[in-house]
């Protein structure tokens, strides 16, 4: 399943409408590090049997949502505007060396929008790469990854309205009630279950968003509308000037639809091949994201130049980066579970998803493995009970 973003941004709420483009500046914009800089300290990657570069291939342009990934990289930045990446060496969250660099890759455009699942499978290079669990078992029977770290505890994706036209609507269900056109990306499975669940009718349902604020701000309130809790909150009250008041939604996860988005997963054939290196690896990115709630602001700094650098057509602000930071950790859209751990998965939900969506991917025409259990999806294996948000 592909993860697609909102192309809203500050050029996009002057002119409702903005077209992402994947072209970019084909030089770079610092010279390329050509090895991990600085002693190594108590984490050494490279013994673990760690590739010389960890590349991690995320979903989308740089944003909030990948912040722990990019508390790993040390100060030898180096960004290629050309390629959508940016590489340093790979520090623990003591600012040492780990042996061995990191390579952060933009998604979306920047891989034709194609899921990362496949990128994955095309490109031997990647070492993790940022698969949403319902695309994992979507994929399981042609392109099979390995959730290794939940970065995110919930989906941030959402459906949001105007609380002025719906005052007595408090939750998805309650625009079921209503006359209410709900506005998504064709395709979406979480959109399938909503009304195979029979929380939102089949015919309110438009499947041509485009991920422009054009539609919503038009009809006046009237629709209601997909989006990401992280991010078009914020962005619709503070920068689309058209709209420029507040709207409220409900995280599709408190519907029921319990998807781990964005999480770092592994190629099935290569787990084994990599679980020395996992073992140590995904302890110390449990803890960057776990630095990364502490205190956004270096990694968020560097989100925004990425943004810039990359020029893509995405837009996103400073101020759309802290309040993402800052509503994740609200919401728990990242953080700890149901436990004090950060980043493990909890199998009866897999368990649920798959049983959810398994009759949908059916439908669809992309039928899942046969006997899929959650333990072929996600691991825990390599997770540190002992790291946590709040431990």
């Amino acid at each position: 399943m592909r993860r697609t973003r909102t192309s809203i941004g500050l050029a996009a709420a002057a002119s409702l409408a903005l077209v992402l483009s994947a072209c970019g500046d084909d030089d770079d914009s610092s010279s390329e590090s050509s090895g991990p800089t600085g002693e190594i300290g108590s984490i050494d990657l490279a013994a673990a049997g760690c590739p010389e570069t960890v590349v991690i291939q995320t979903d989308w342009n740089p944003e909030a949502e990948h912040g722990g990934v990019y508390q790993l990289l040390g100060d030898d930045v180096s960004i290629d505007s050309g390629a959508k990446s940016v590489r340093a060496t790979l520090v623990d969250t003591a600012g040492d060396s780990t042996g061995v660099m990191v390579e952060v890759r933009a998604g979306g455009p920047a891989i034709g929008f194609q899921a990362v699942s496949a990128q994955m499978y095309t490109d031997d290079d990647i070492t993790l790469g940022y698969v949403d669990t319902d695309e994992a078992i979507q994929l399981s029977a042609s392109e099979a990854t390995v959730g290794v770290l939940a970065q995110l505890e919930k989906s941030p994706q959402m459906i949001m309205w105007d609380p002025e036209t719906y005052p007595d609507v408090d939750e998805i269900a309650d625009l079921a009630a209503t006359d209410a056109t709900v506005r998504y990306f064709e395709g979406s499975a979480y959109m399938d279950y909503l009304v195979g669940a029979g929380i939102l009718r089949e015919d309110q349902l438009d499947g041509s968003y485009d991920g422009t604020p054009a539609a919503f701000v038009s009809s006046g309130g009237a629709d209601a509308q997909q989006g990401y809790a992280s991010a078009e909150p914020y962005i619709y009250e503070n920068e689309v000037d058209a709209w420029g008041k507040p709207v409220e939604y409900q995280l599709v996860h408190d519907a029921g639809f319990e998807v781990y988005a964005s999480s770092l997963s592994v190629r099935a054939d290569q787990l084994e091949p990599l679980t020395g290196c996992l073992t140590e690896l995904v302890p110390v990115m449990q803890q960057a994201d776990v630095d990364y709630l502490a205190d956004p602001s270096g990694a968020n700094e560097l989100i925004v130049e990425l943004v810039e650098e990359y020029d893509t057509g995405w837009q996103y602000s400073e101020g759309v980066a802290d309040y993402s930071a800052e509503t994740m950790a609200e919401l728990g859209i990242s953080g700890n579970g149901a436990n004090e751990t950060h980043g493990d998965f909890d199998m009866e939900r897999m368990q649920r998803l798959i049983e959810q969506t398994t009759p949908i991917f059916a439908e669809q025409g992309t039928p899942v493995a046969e006997g899929l259990t959650p333990e072929d999806v996600v691991t825990n294996e390599f997770i540190d009970p002992s790291i946590g948000a709040d431990a």
